[in-house]
């Protein structure tokens, strides 16, 4: 078995671990955000009062991951005053859940999230798991963090939370250089984790030591001298002393120590904190190019009205809207993108279309969080009646307006 790393990578003083939990709980006391799914009265509710109610963290944790917070607030306040409880969701359509959720992306948070408040209604008589073991176990979509999240903060289990945030955080504090998305250095958080939570306030704790990550300890530039537990911070300290003061934290004598950076990356003092923590570099995104059409036909009150169809049930953008699509393989000349698109809305029209019918428009750039997606954007106006294919995947015609009601992904709006 590897050997365990040195003290200084850990938190095992007893009365460091005190000292920090009152520093850090007093000033999130004084200078927390107020956000709408940190009011009390909602997480009494739920608590306390009403099971049925939808517990807010839960909400907020989904819509926050891969998700800025000043993004979140108007989508979680819209979504709690829809589906203010666990039925209410569960009785909703996926449709109007990809409706509400359209613009922030990731939308299988959304489905998920429903399906979990599905679950609990049908098969948990409405109760929620009241521990992060049973929330991960039993509701789709809850994960580790998710799920110590909703324990610690609804339900006052004691029990810690590692995200991006915590990371960054707990890294600084104990100099930890390897990479820190490796299995091996997030189980090492997540003990710290575990360690240091707040037995009396383990929400607020966890609250606290996310809210450090977002406001103080931030990437680039931290505001370490307003940091409350920066005489705890390692990185800071060498920072401030250099390693003629404190000792050298990669030198920390076991030799190949599984936390400490690799001896390639050493300590870099023009970065200060900010040499932690590490990650390995990011694979390049997946290049992709997509022809897109707009078809366009004159509705019945004489307004333009848009062909739209839904995207599988499975994969990226589930279940959403778009514009008839076609995959392209790259490099191919234009002549050739627009008689594969012809060919592909033959289908949707059940009549020929000509390819020189097809007018370029240009071409929109949308990037995922793993694709570099290109899409080729023509447009076709119709004359005349159109009776599309039922056979074929949903589709409508929309007005503008009803475009922009519906599921459709941010990358849709652009086109």
């Amino acid at each position: 078995a590897p050997a365990p790393p040195p003290a200084r990578h850990l938190f095992s003083d007893p009365a460091e671990v005190a000292a920090l939990r009152r520093n850090l709980l007093a000033w999130y006391d004084r200078c927390k955000r107020d956000l709408p799914w940190r009011e009390l009265v909602w997480v009494a509710l739920v608590a306390l009062l009403s099971p049925a109610l939808l517990p807010a963290v839960w909400v907020s944790e989904i819509m926050l991951q891969q998700t800025q917070v000043a993004t979140v607030i108007d989508y979680y306040n819209r979504w709690m005053q829809k589906w203010p409880t666990l039925q209410a969701l569960a009785q909703a359509s996926l449709e109007e859940v990809n409706e509400l959720w359209a613009g922030l992306g990731y939308y299988s948070r959304g489905k998920r999230l429903q399906e979990a408040a599905r679950k609990v209604v049908s098969e948990l008589a409405g109760q929620m798991p009241r521990t992060a073991e049973d929330l991960q176990k039993l509701l789709p979509g809850v994960g580790r963090y998710t799920a110590g999240a909703i324990a610690s903060i609804s339900y006052g289990q004691a029990t810690g939370v590692v995200d991006g945030n915590v990371i960054r955080v707990l890294c600084r504090l104990r100099c930890i250089g390897a990479d820190s998305s490796s299995p091996a250095v997030i189980d090492r958080l997540w003990d710290m984790a575990n360690v240091l939570v707040d037995r009396s306030r383990p929400g607020d704790f966890n609250q606290a030591l996310m809210e450090l990550g977002a406001t103080v300890c931030v990437p680039k530039a931290p505001l370490c001298r307003e940091c409350p537990v920066k005489q705890h911070c390692q990185a800071w300290r060498r920072k401030l002393f250099g390693k003629q003061t404190v000792p050298d934290v990669e030198d920390c004598g076991v030799g190949d120590c599984p936390l400490c950076p690799p001896a390639t990356e050493p300590w870099d003092s023009s970065l200060g904190v900010t040499n932690f923590p590490r990650k390995a570099a990011k694979k390049p995104p997946r290049v992709m190019r997509t022809a897109t059409c707009v078809l366009e036909r004159r509705g019945c009150h004489g307004a333009p009205e848009y062909l739209i169809v839904q995207r599988p049930s499975s994969g990226l953008l589930a279940g959403l809207w778009e514009f008839p699509s076609l995959p392209l393989v790259q490099d191919l000349q234009e002549e050739k993108e627009r008689e594969e698109l012809a060919d592909h809305l033959q289908a949707w029209m059940g009549r020929p279309i000509a390819a020189k019918g097809l007018q370029f428009i240009g071409e929109v750039v949308h990037i995922f969080s793993h694709i570099h997606q290109t899409y080729v954007v023509y447009s076709l106006h119709l004359d005349g009646d159109v009776t599309l294919d039922p056979a074929l995947s949903p589709s409508r015609w929309v007005t503008e307006d009803e475009f922009h009601a519906s599921a459709v992904s941010t990358a849709m709006k652009k086109v």
